[in-house]
């Protein structure tokens, strides 16, 4: 498997004041091209997701690389200034790797935060929570992990594998893992949730073509023509976690196709909906 170096990947973080100037051009250059190389590598699994796209999202490494070692990449986008308290949201996508419009409306609207600021809201975007399953064009990671069945909820140990071996009759499409947050990826959305304390997740999936909600928030009634319909809580589920146990709304939107991109227009109008959903619904309780 093609691996790209974590210290090349380390210097996608932004470049300290500390620095001396005539290192800081190099720097950049650098980060430029680590960008770039994984640019190159995921654009081919994203529908509607140009190279120029990808590079112009102005991801940076989280720090923490994929098992195979492609860096799991975000951009955080600060809220006007006027909100002392600003609404945190955690937005990913992609943790099923065979899901690749998730991927890609993520990276859709990264384009509108950058276009529309300042914020109303705080935001940390990871576009690509499974890198090794896309490139597979798998579910799983590589490990063989369903990363949505891999966060700790209580009883794990018991519940995780018996769902598995009982409802899913053994599905290696759905395998738990041998331990809650075993994977690095899915231990980076655990850390980030217990660091940047988000008010609200928001996950993409596909391909149901509906909206769920785990946690303490009125659910939506839609978001363009998608409507709120559950599709169950799991052992071991982002919803699960941190919707029911960590009193934190878990809000899943399920896109119509894996592949195949909704229109323009219905990505707009999802995203549009999904602002006032929040700004109705989700206050900013912890700080």
């Amino acid at each position: 498997m093609w691996l790209l170096s974590a210290s090349l990947f380390s210097l996608a973080s932004p470049v300290s004041a500390n620095i001396p100037a005539e290192n800081t051009e190099a720097t950049v250059s650098v980060t430029s091209t680590a960008l770039s190389d994984w640019c190159k590598r995921v654009t081919p699994r994203l529908p509607k997701v140009s190279l120029a796209d990808c590079r112009g999202a102005k991801l940076v490494s989280s720090g923490v690389s994929s098992v195979d070692g492609l860096a799991l990449m975000t951009r955080d986008f600060g809220s006007e200034a006027k909100r002392k308290s600003p609404v945190r949201i955690l937005l990913i996508g992609g943790i099923h790797g065979d899901e690749h419009t998730a991927s890609s409306v993520v990276f859709k609207w990264m384009e509108t935060l950058q276009k529309n600021r300042p914020q109303e809201f705080q935001w940390k975007v990871a576009p690509i929570v499974n890198p090794d399953g896309l490139l597979a064009r798998k579910r799983v990671n590589a490990h063989g992990v369903d990363l949505n069945r891999n966060f700790p909820t209580p009883d794990w140990d018991k519940e995780a594998r018996a769902y598995w071996e009982k409802k899913t009759k053994s599905d290696p499409r759905r395998f738990p893992g041998n331990a809650p947050i075993s994977e690095p990826e899915s231990r980076w959305i655990f850390e980030t949730i217990k660091s940047y304390k988000p008010h609200v997740i928001v996950s993409v999936h596909a391909p149901f073509g509906v909206l769920d909600l785990d946690g303490p928030a009125k659910p939506p009634r839609r978001f363009g023509r998608l409507l709120y319909n559950r599709v169950g809580v799991y052992p071991g589920s982002l919803g699960n976690y941190g919707g029911m146990h960590q009193d934190i709304p878990v809000l899943t939107i399920e896109l119509p196709h894996a592949l195949k991109m909704p229109l323009d227009v219905e990505v707009t109008r999802i995203w549009q909906d999904m602002q006032v959903w929040i700004r109705n619904n989700i206050p900013g309780r912890k700080k």
